[in-house]
């Protein structure tokens, strides 16, 4: 409703936005360099972030970004995965029917993998999403499964995504021996208050604005209320759009903002 008001193409603050046209800050470029580089030389990742901050998001440009021709991304994201269904997940993405017993699967994809990368010279990118929910048997089999040919190689390259209590967990003395398999570590942080101008000015972009909507004033409060987490500007933003188009507001000021967020986000 309110795109037609703004005469914008397309919604700003969506989900679904094109990955090229996602604001790119620089923590975010080099987030990507770093899981790039990870990719390349199959390396373990942990990417880490509070709620809201853009995880799934960067994952999405992450995977996007990556040549379909030299790498096979696998994606699983299950609170109760359990070492037989995380083999299972894999297999399946690889058009194959899971032994039942978790070594035998184990074995079946490490030689899927070797097929994989042998024959179709493709790379096997696995990302686990939501890893703080994981529990310890889970997590230590990742550790296991990162044994191949007595250290020698890594079979795949393997990215943990979670909140910020995975790595909290993963500080902890009785997870030391997972840690310290861990090749690379990325942290998403909130944005700043110039970041946030940016952010809403791009996706705005994006949308086919030809003016700034929101003054100055209005992105203040936004960033206050937000806190820099990209998901709850995303929403006060929305919420802003759609109470100005319904008052016939074409500038969105301080006051709308306030008004948005005590009577509909508190």
């Amino acid at each position: 409703m309110f795109e037609e008001f703004y005469c914008l193409k397309h919604t700003p603050f969506s989900r679904d936005i094109p990955t090229e046209h996602l604001y790119r800050s620089s923590m975010l470029e080099e987030i990507l360099g770093r899981l790039e580089y990870a990719a390349r030389r199959q390396l373990f990742a942990v990417v880490t972030g509070d709620c809201g901050t853009g995880k799934t998001t960067t994952i999405r440009s992450f995977k996007n970004s990556l040549n379909n021709s030299r790498y096979m991304v696998m994606y699983l994201a299950d609170s109760k995965l359990t070492p037989r269904h995380f083999y299972k997940g894999l297999l399946e993405q690889l058009g194959c029917e899971a032994k039942f017993y978790r070594g035998d699967a184990k074995r079946q994809l490490h030689r899927e993998i070797e097929l994989m990368q042998g024959i179709h010279h493709l790379q096997p990118v696995v990302i686990l999403d939501e890893a703080h929910l994981l529990d310890k048997e889970m997590l230590e089999e990742v550790r296991f499964l990162l044994n191949f040919r007595m250290d020698s190689k890594s079979p795949m390259a393997l990215i943990l995504v979670g909140q910020n209590e995975l790595w909290d967990r993963l500080k902890l003395q009785s997870y030391a021996a997972i840690r310290q398999r861990i090749d690379l570590q990325c942290k998403l942080n909130h944005l700043d208050r110039s970041q946030v101008g940016e952010y809403v000015k791009n996706h705005l972009t994006y949308a086919g604005a030809e003016h700034d909507i929101f003054s100055d004033n209005a992105l203040d409060e936004i960033f206050k209320f937000s806190a820099g987490a990209a998901r709850m500007v995303n929403k006060v933003c929305t919420h802003c759009l759609i109470y100005g188009a319904q008052n016939g507001k074409r500038i969105i000021d301080d006051h709308m903002v306030k008004l948005v967020i005590q009577g509909e986000l508190n």
